[in-house]
């Protein structure tokens, strides 16, 4: 079958049924291209668009179901873990002096500090700093001895039964006095905030 451009001149769309063969197979091919594409955008590509959200939504609820299994299925242990968490918390706030033992706490310092072999030049509390869930109370201590009494007495201060942490020590020697040095340091203790509220 030869091509010939002639058989595509003076076609007619009213008279479709009269065009040649190789006309109509354009024609054909063209309409079937243009429903396809429509279709596909019409339809399909809708569908697509939803496919593609419920398949990322799919993962998602899977990644989810996976978090959820694991707490069911460690639910005991979890429950055992908490307890154990609150005990501690429990125990801890059982280390932090309540309102009556604080001023004792001065006087468990000063015992540390004598039977340490340093005299104490000053101890005072300072003012209270609020925090988020406990209020902490800084106390200035200088204290005038030889070196190694220093380390007795951070070390016995630690030993204490309630918490009691030291911070910002500077060691120096007193003026007129070479035998001995000064340390001047600020120790804090902490009263749980839920205590002052009763």
């Amino acid at each position: 079958m030869k091509f010939d451009a002639s058989q595509f001149d003076n076609l007619e769309l009213d008279n479709i049924g009269q065009w040649p063969a190789a006309a109509k197979l354009i024609l054909a091919i063209f309409l079937a291209v243009t429903v396809a594409f429509l279709g596909y955008m019409g339809l399909i590509s809708d569908q697509m668009k939803q496919l593609d959200r419920v398949s990322a939504e799919e993962i998602t609820l899977k990644e989810s179901y996976r978090t959820k299994y694991h707490v069911a299925a460690n639910l005991e242990l979890f429950r055992a873990q908490m307890v154990e968490a609150e005990d501690t918390f429990a125990n801890q706030l059982r280390s932090l002096p309540n309102s009556h033992e604080i001023p004792g706490l001065l006087d468990d310092i000063t015992f540390v500090g004598t039977t340490s072999g340093l005299d104490f030049v000053r101890l005072e509390w300072q003012p209270e700093i609020s925090k988020e869930i406990y209020i902490e109370l800084p106390i200035d201590i200088e204290v005038v001895g030889p070196y190694h009494s220093f380390g007795q007495f951070v070390s016995k201060i630690a030993g204490l039964p309630r918490i009691v942490t030291v911070h910002d020590f500077k060691i120096s020697i007193p003026q007129g006095d070479s035998d001995s040095l000064s340390l001047k340091l600020q120790a804090k203790t902490y009263r749980y905030q839920e205590e002052t509220a009763k």
